[in-house]
């Protein structure tokens, strides 16, 4: 041992294996002072070696998903299981010990995981563009990159892409818990035979992007809901400006970046496609502002244990319909978790009602409640039952 500890001082060129608290071995240098020192060449070989143990890795988990994509599609399974990609996500951050970030071992499960997921199936999406607007980030987080995300103008277009089957699914706006509901879309379910397969429920957090100084803006470019969502922090640090609404936050950004006296207020990320810096970030009025986003289909999703189901109905306009009609989820004990009214387009003072309780329609306390709206509504549509999603983003 002395023997060998005295070479080591004496050769400051020799290289000695030096075991890692995780138990890998990585070389080591020893300086003229005996110590030994870590050398970024010899580190970049044991990523190199980790590397390759993660694309092998990778590659047994495509071949495990190409196993179960075939299973699927002998029992005629969807391949997208919104469900198990959830619980995925939330298991990898659970078994997180760092120095990684959970959102960052978040971002690299969910393309790993679409990348599996197209192993078995390319999965076509369309969602409200352009790129990088906030229906373009839900669709990336709940699809991943690697299926093929189709931006589309209008939601109408987002429910035709559907019901066409031009896309298997169709990301769109539901609500938002400043601004309330999403007409269009509401307008889209009255008229279509799209069905919620899923939902995800999205923070959304505004910045405000310019090439600029803060100080020199003299108008502002967004969307409405943006500009109402930062109307508050637009009228205390931005008083002289003005509000321009355009019909996209991509458009705001592209037109703020060839104006000095402009900002956009948009997504971190418009910002970095576009090139545009960060002015102030996080900018919305209220800390907790979330977009629920529904996940269309032409079917509805099964049973997952945690489970809430949507139903579209109108009743006779007459004193106490609607509170003999809610009195129906209290007397099969459904907790409703969102109410909305919204007048039929050409039919005036006629309404139609969107309920959304917690429970699966197939579930028996449902298929009762169900029944018996049947018999007093005028129009009733199940839209949907899918798994409950905790908020991301």
């Amino acid at each position: 041992m002395a023997k060998a500890k005295n070479s080591t001082a004496t050769s400051p060129s020799l290289r000695e294996e030096h075991a890692t608290p995780s138990g890998d071995r990585v070389a080591k240098k020893a300086d003229a002072g005996g110590r030994g020192k870590l050398t970024v060449s010899a580190l970049r070989r044991e990523l190199d070696r980790i590397d390759r143990e993660i694309l092998a890795a990778m590659n047994r988990r495509g071949a495990l998903a190409l196993q179960i994509g075939e299973l699927k599609h002998a029992d005629a399974q969807s391949i997208y299981d919104p469900q198990r990609e959830s619980e995925v996500l939330q298991q990898a951050a659970a078994n997180n010990a760092g120095p990684l970030t959970d959102a960052g071992v978040r971002a690299v499960f969910r393309e790993l995981v679409s990348a599996t997921r197209a192993v078995q199936e390319p999965l076509r999406v369309a969602y409200l563009g352009p790129e990088f607007t906030f229906s373009h980030l839900a669709a990336i987080e709940r699809f991943g990159q690697s299926a093929e995300l189709v931006p589309v103008g209008t939601i109408a277009v987002v429910f035709e892409e559907v019901e066409r089957g031009q896309a298997q699914f169709g990301v769109v706006p539901m609500e938002n818990s400043t601004d309330g509901r999403v007409a269009d879309t509401l307008d889209c379910f009255s008229r279509s035979a799209a069905r919620i397969y899923g939902e995800l429920p999205l923070h959304i957090h505004h910045c405000l992007l310019g090439v600029g100084q803060r100080d020199d803006i003299r108008i502002v470019y967004s969307k409405p809901q943006p500009l109402s969502q930062c109307r508050n922090w637009l009228a205390k640090h931005l008083p002289q400006a003005e509000l321009v609404e355009l019909a996209s936050t991509a458009e705001a950004a592209k037109r703020a970046k060839d104006e000095p006296h402009a900002a956009a207020v948009a997504s971190a990320q418009a910002g970095v496609n576009y090139g545009l810096p960060v002015l102030a970030k996080d900018i919305e009025d209220q800390r907790d502002n979330i977009t629920r986003f529904a996940i269309i289909a032409a079917t509805t999703s099964g049973r997952t244990g945690n489970d809430k189901t949507t139903l579209m109905f109108e009743i006779a306009h007459q004193p106490g319909a609607l509170a003999d009609t809610m009195a129906i989820f209290k007397r099969n004990r459904l907790n409703m978790t969102w109410i909305e009214s919204y007048p039929i387009p050409g039919a005036r003072g006629r309404y139609l009602f969107f309920v959304e309780f917690v429970g699966h329609q197939d579930e028996l306390r449902a298929r009762r409640a169900i029944a018996s709206l049947q018999k007093k509504a005028l129009r009733l549509e199940v839209l949907g039952s899918y798994g409950q999603t905790e908020p991301v983003g």
